[in-house]
């Protein structure tokens, strides 16, 4: 499953797993499990699937594409194995004109395996595998970590924020951002890392924030006195700042629909990006 989306912040999604399992509140009216359920019945969305054969789905791509990654999964689910979590990269380190993003709720595996050398020298062999790189050019281009892979987690309210962040900040990447979607409670981001807002930038602290509200069936309403907050803390560390959607629920709290409560804060759209050093 390979499509062109919708999704504000990326241009298309790559689905190398299917299905995923709960880990904390932002996962309770998760849109992937409805839409998996919806085609291959109840249940169906709990059983982590792996599909090698979209593997090289990248690479087959024309253009420069920003690719979320596993938009129907989390690719560090404790069902993936390590391998195939090392071909994915190894892909995306083979499709260098794509820009990847990788979300997560497994902040702790994502750790791991990414500050494992191992890992990584597995990485690499798959990247020199696709393409054909031979040992005398495996070292002078090979670069870690991944200059076109985006690397982020999921924080919707403080106390997962508090967890989640300080394990990004520990794992080697290009740029870390954070999807604060659905966002259920306020967040002080600097509480997070511990900083003051003039650390958040450079190699070791957070480089983009996605903010939106829950939409579909059960979605619960976000204040939009978190969604402001968080958007002037970027403004104060100067980190650009995406509001995606409001939700089911507009400003005022009114169940509208997503449509009609639109992605309009403080009377305007917010659609910045990070750039890669």
């Amino acid at each position: 499953m390979s499509a062109l989306t919708r999704i504000e912040w990326t241009d298309r999604t790559w689905n190398p797993l299917t299905g995923c399992t709960k880990v904390s509140p932002g996962c309770d009216n998760c849109y992937a499990k409805t839409m998996h359920e919806r085609f291959h019945g109840p249940g169906s969305f709990d059983t982590v699937t792996l599909h090698p054969e979209r593997l090289g789905q990248p690479l087959r791509w024309r253009g420069q594409h920003r690719v979320f990654v596993n938009s129907m999964s989390d690719l560090f689910h404790k069902d993936a194995p390590d391998q195939f979590i090392a071909e994915t990269f190894g892909v995306m380190a083979s499709a260098a004109s794509h820009t990847f993003q990788v979300l997560t709720k497994r902040h702790a595996r994502m750790r791991s395996l990414l500050n494992d050398p191992g890992f990584v020298e597995d990485v690499r062999g798959e990247w020199a595998r696709l393409l054909r790189v031979g040992p005398s050019r495996r070292q002078q281009e090979w670069a870690w970590p991944l200059p076109n892979v985006w690397l982020g987690v999921s924080v919707e309210n403080q106390q997962w924020a508090d967890i989640r962040i300080p394990r990004l900040l520990d794992t080697p990447a290009t740029i870390r951002f954070l999807s604060c979607e659905p966002l259920l409670g306020p967040i002080n981001i600097q509480r997070s890392l511990n900083a003051d807002p003039s650390s958040w930038r450079g190699t070791a602290a957070i480089d983009w924030c996605i903010v939106g509200g829950e939409s579909g069936q059960g979605a619960r309403p976000m204040q939009p006195e978190w969604a402001r907050w968080l958007r002037d803390q970027c403004a104060a560390a100067g980190v650009p700042f995406l509001f995606k959607q409001w939700g089911a629920h507009n400003a005022d709290g009114e169940r509208v629909g997503k449509k009609a409560a639109g992605r309009q804060l403080g009377g305007r759209t917010w659609d910045e990006y990070p750039v890669a050093s």
